[in-house]
């Protein structure tokens, strides 16, 4: 059994900060690629940021220069620090992580619960 779990989420105001968490746990054999997606009311889950295990990164657009996916492979979590936070970035945010859970297992893809974010004043 895999759980991914976030945490971090909550209300901010226009132009603050927040740090989301993800710890992967459970039956891991090894972790590829993580990273964020979020998903607003209405419409379809987009990738925000990920990081493959060797640190490379990739942002959308939307958050680039604004935000930074960082990772502690020791721990199996991954971070999301967020900052100048816009009404726009109100969404569920999911952490989605790559692994295998034994050594000849397929890569299969996980995804957590899901944490809230919501930038308003």
């Amino acid at each position: 059994q895999v759980q991914l779990v976030e945490s971090g989420g909550g209300l901010v105001q226009p132009g603050g900060s927040l740090r989301l968490s993800c710890a992967a746990s459970g039956s891991i054999f090894s972790i590829y690629d993580m990273g964020w997606y979020r998903q607003a009311p209405g419409k379809q889950r987009d990738l925000v940021a990920s990081i493959t295990n060797g640190g490379s990164t990739k942002y959308s657009d939307s958050v680039q220069g604004r935000c930074t996916i960082s990772r502690d492979n020791a721990n199996n979590t991954i971070y999301l620090q967020m900052n100048g936070l816009k009404p726009e970035d109100t969404a569920v945010y999911y952490c989605n992580a790559e692994l295998r859970i034994r050594s000849r297992a397929t890569i299969g893809d996980y995804w957590g619960k899901g944490t809230q974010v919501t930038v308003s004043s």
